[in-house]
């Protein structure tokens, strides 16, 4: 116990070598005298001479005193519970290591509460600092700094969405033993390992040299990641891991399917069993709606591990499939549709016409919406199939022609090159040449990074007609340099033809796994319009959004490198390349932090085991005692003022009933808890004595002042121009404050807001539903124009549709003209705010409500929430000096006052519900209109 406690100012505690002087004063320093009102004639009996005695202060009062300045001096002395081992009792730097990889973001609140204990501790001992983050790079200063420097950099300091690489820090941790010798070494680790971790470890320990160093770790149970999306044939299967050890015996939760607008498609509840350290969910979802996810992610776990981004490549494309052969020959092994069907059904789905006549079949295939045609062994094509399926491929479908016996005598104009007729014959008595194998692939091409098989031979092949475009549009080739597959960009769409069979009579490529790679490569093309000249682009893919460290898309930095070309699946992912979609709105690629062969290993602490402390955040994190000790010094004063008045006979007591008194008042204090209920006491009774309207407290104060000054000037003009007198607004904590006794909630979004906890969205679904009203403010209309991506909306409205999941919010509508909130007070057509050109959105009225009697609802009913983009409180805010504190854009002070009309329209409408729709209203409006 006595070891677990420290002094940030050790030196304090030699004051306690003065309590035996404070005991002596108090000893010989004589209580008040007690004054007693008594006749005259009692001097008769005080005539007697008898011996007396000074009056002394009762033994136990004296212990009060001494126990008083003793806490306020081990106070003033900084008392910490369990001190960090590398606090202000070592000297010489600290070297302050955090890992902030991606795993961080789970228990970064205490990794952050940790580290800035630590650094206080080296500012108050005067100790210089090295703070490195191990997810930022090596290049990272290693010179030792002043704690008050490095505070600036620890509170920039997040986690990161990429992984650590531990190996690629050895030459930092190098620079840093060679800048400086460490007096103490805290190493804020993670529980997630990986290569390079016994390296970075070894190094550390060597640049420390016999310098003390202390690990912490988390032991966060409920890392959960997502590792890989499978959409498959009957539903979409997602892989999610945990870390191996470090989990408790079961950890249950829910995996969410989102659309690209942020809307929840559907959700599946998950469960590791004992011992266990990867599982997967399905979701069970027609083909349709599995097309339409753009995101899979884990609630409540707010990591870049935790989330799977989706791009079009997971997509299960509609892939249509016509033979030219007759039906008595399509026999499996025998017809090229079985191949083509076995190749493409693991990742597609495959739609095979009813119809027999090749015209009615293509259009069936065209009406069903398929997204890629395939014809095996289809030779000319007849007009109006031609012009169908050139209309097809110009509106973005890909057509994937393959040769056979009927493409010999000639073709249609809907192949990439021109064709010669007859079929040249590899291998075999009348030929001199040999069976060809594949040529490598073209790393610039659409089939870069396939490996080529060496079992594939090629016995007979179509061959292009020689032109000064055929090696453009040449996408694979044999080993004699001749085409296998030509392709080229027609319209929006893709014309690609292989120049073998899509059986095994000419060739042994379908019977390769290589085959299957390559038609998944152009059914991706569906959708992918063609780049310069008709060929793919292969340009570097931009950054279009990244993940941060909790899992959200954001703006990428500046940073932040594009992709070069065909190096998708091969990216490092690190702070020039982190997760994210690259690519521009009209086609993307998904980069994930893991993949489907991608674990989770735990960190060995192997070459430190024996070297180090190991210390845990959430039970040996240091804790400052000041504020504890203080607060028993104050009880102690309040017990000896207590005690003086008693004494001195202020409230008409003896000597004996005065000290049971003080006893029974202190025994009180000590066994009585603290009434958890007074400040909510206080709370209620501010809140319900007048009407006032209240602000949701983001905690962020810039944000927060402008709510309070917002309400505040709305509430001054309210008392100006109308009956009404507001008093002023007061900040919520949704957590802890009732939000019944307020008519108008003011709930400002930023990008950045954290979620209430689901009891307190609890408490604002019941609020809203019982009547009160909550308007929503993201307050960038301004720059949502520019920040919104494909995935449909900006950062604030994301983040404001992430708040609102799960609760039960009506259809919205922009206000419309005949609404109620258009003449409530004031005639209004528009709501502008500091930013003008934001709708302002309300409850959407039911359909069956006609034109005439619209705005008249049942109960005289009022929208429960409304949302804008317009900052309504950045117009209305007032400054100390009744200055308006924020400028209108643009700066027109018509769009100033029409702004403070829709905040007293909107505070009518709250009140007074819909009485303005009652007839009776409608020729004064219309004579105030001159109509």
């Amino acid at each position: 116990m006595i070891a677990s406690l420290g002094f940030t100012a050790p030196i304090v505690l030699t004051a306690l070598a003065l309590l035996p002087v404070i005991w002596w004063l108090l000893r010989v320093t004589p209580p008040r005298p007690q004054r007693i009102a008594f006749p005259p004639t009692r001097l008769l009996m005080e005539l007697a001479k008898r011996e007396e005695t000074p009056s002394r202060s009762p033994w136990w009062l004296m212990l009060l005193r001494l126990l008083l300045a003793a806490l306020i001096i081990i106070a003033l002395a900084g008392p910490i519970w369990r001190p960090a081992a590398d606090g202000s009792m070592q000297s010489g730097p600290l070297w302050l290591v955090v890992d902030n990889g991606w795993s961080a973001a789970d228990d970064w609140p205490a990794r952050s509460r940790v580290a800035t204990t630590l650094l206080d501790e080296a500012q108050s001992a005067g100790r210089p600092v090295v703070l490195v983050g191990t997810a930022d790079g090596s290049g990272q200063p290693v010179e030792p700094a002043a704690a008050g420097d490095v505070r600036d950099r620890l509170a920039a300091l997040e986690p990161r969405s990429w992984p650590v690489d531990r190996a690629a820090l050895v030459p930092l941790v190098e620079r840093m033993g060679a800048a400086s010798t460490p007096g103490s070494v805290a190493w804020l680790a993670g529980d997630v390992g990986g290569e390079g971790a016994d390296a970075f470890e070894t190094a550390l320990a060597s640049a420390a040299g016999d310098a003390p160093i202390r690990v912490y770790r988390s032991g966060a149970p409920g890392l959960v990641a997502l590792a890989g999306v499978d959409n498959a044939s009957d539903g979409m299967d997602v892989r999610l891991l945990r870390l191996d050890g470090a989990a408790p015996e079961t950890v249950e939760g829910t995996v969410v399917a989102r659309d690209r607008r942020g809307f929840s498609l559907a959700e599946a509840p998950f469960a590791f069993a004992d011992g266990a350290t990867e599982t997967t969910v399905r979701f069970d979802l027609p083909v349709q709606l599995r097309n339409d996810i753009a995101r899979v992610d884990v609630p409540g776990s707010e990591t870049a591990g935790s989330v799977q981004l989706i791009d079009d490549r997971w997509q299960r494309r509609a892939v249509g499939l016509v033979s030219g052969g007759s039906a008595d020959l399509a026999q499996p092994l025998l017809s090229p549709l079985h191949y083509l069907e076995r190749a493409v059904g693991p990742f597609a789905e495959v739609r095979e016409p009813r119809s027999s006549d090749l015209a009615s079949a293509v259009d069936q295939l065209v009406d069903g919406g398929v997204s890629v045609i395939m014809l095996a062994d289809v030779g000319t094509l007849v007009g109006s199939t031609e012009e169908t399926l050139s209309g097809f491929v110009q509106d973005g479908g890909v057509l994937i022609r393959f040769a056979g016996p009927r493409t010999v005598e000639g073709v249609d104009a809907l192949v990439p090159v021109p064709m010669r007729e007859g079929a040249r014959v590899l291998g075999g008595s009348l030929s001199w040449e040999d069976p060809q194998p594949l040529a490598p692939f073209d790393e610039t091409g659409p089939f870069a990074g396939l490996e080529t098989p060496d079992d594939v031979s090629v016995t007979r092949q179509l061959l292009a007609e020689p032109s000064a475009v055929l090696p453009d549009r040449t996408w694979a080739s044999l080993a004699d340099g001749t085409p296998l597959v030509t392709a080229r960009g027609f319209g929006n769409g893709w014309l690609v033809f292989f120049h073998v069979t899509a059986d095994t009579t000419w060739s042994t490529l379908p019977l390769s796994g290589t085959f299957v790679d390559m038609l998944r490569k152009l059914i991706g093309l569906a959708g992918t319009p063609p780049g310069g000249e008709g060929q793919v682009s292969s340009a570097p893919l931009p950054p279009l959004r990244v993940l941060d460290g909790a899992g959200q898309l954001v703006q990428p930095g500046p940073s932040v490198r594009p992709l070069p070309a065909g190096a998708v699946a091969e990216v490092a992912l690190g702070p020039e390349h982190p997760p994210g979609l690259y690519g521009t709105e009209d086609g993307f690629r998904a980069i994930n932090l893991l993949g489907p062969d991608d674990g989770l290993a735990p960190l060995d602490l192997g070459p430190l085991a024996d070297r180090a402390v190991i210390t845990d955040y959430a039970s040996e994190g240091p804790v400052d005692l000041r504020g504890w000790v203080l607060g028993a010094a104050s009880v102690l004063l309040l017990l000896d003022a207590l005690a003086v008045l008693v004494l001195s006979g202020g409230l008409g007591l003896g000597r004996r009933e005065a000290t049971a008194a003080v006893m029974l008042a202190a025994l009180a204090l000590v066994v009585t808890p603290t009434p958890g209920f007074a400040q909510d006491d206080g709370f209620d009774m501010e809140a319900a004595l007048a009407t006032r309207f209240g602000y949701v407290l983001t905690g962020d104060d810039a944000v927060d002042e402008t709510s309070r000054a917002g309400l505040s000037g709305l509430s001054m003009f309210l008392a100006r121009r109308t009956a009404l007198e507001p008093a002023e607004p007061m900040g919520v904590d949704l957590e802890e404050d009732d939000l019944a006794f307020f008519p108008l909630l003011y709930w400002p979004v930023t990008e950045d807001a954290a979620r209430p906890t689901d009891e307190a969205m609890a408490k604002v679904d019941a609020y809203m539903k019982n009547g009160g009203t909550i308007l929503f403010d993201t307050k960038d209309q301004i720059s949502a124009g520019t920040r919104v991506d494909r995935l449909g909306a900006s950062p604030a409205t994301l983040r404001l549709r992430a708040i609102l999941d799960g609760l039960n919010i009506p259809p919205l509508e922009p206000v419309p003209p005949d609404h109620v909130l258009t003449k409530a007070f004031y005639l209004l057509q528009e709501f502008p705010g500091r930013w003008a050109g934001g709708p302002l959105w309300v409850e959407a009225l039911s359909a069956d409500v006609t034109a005439s009697d619209r705005p008249a609802r049942s109960a005289d009913g009022v929208s429960p929430i409304m949302i804008t983009a317009n900052d309504f409180a950045g117009a209305w805010a007032i400054g100390t000096d009744g200055q308006f504190m924020f400028p209108t854009v643009p700066a027109d002070p018509f769009q100033r006052e029409m702004a403070i009309r829709t905040g007293i329209n909107i505070v009518m409408y709250t009140l007074t519900g819909n009485y303005k729709a009652d007839q009776v209203h409608i020729p004064a409006l219309l004579e105030r209109l001159g109509q």
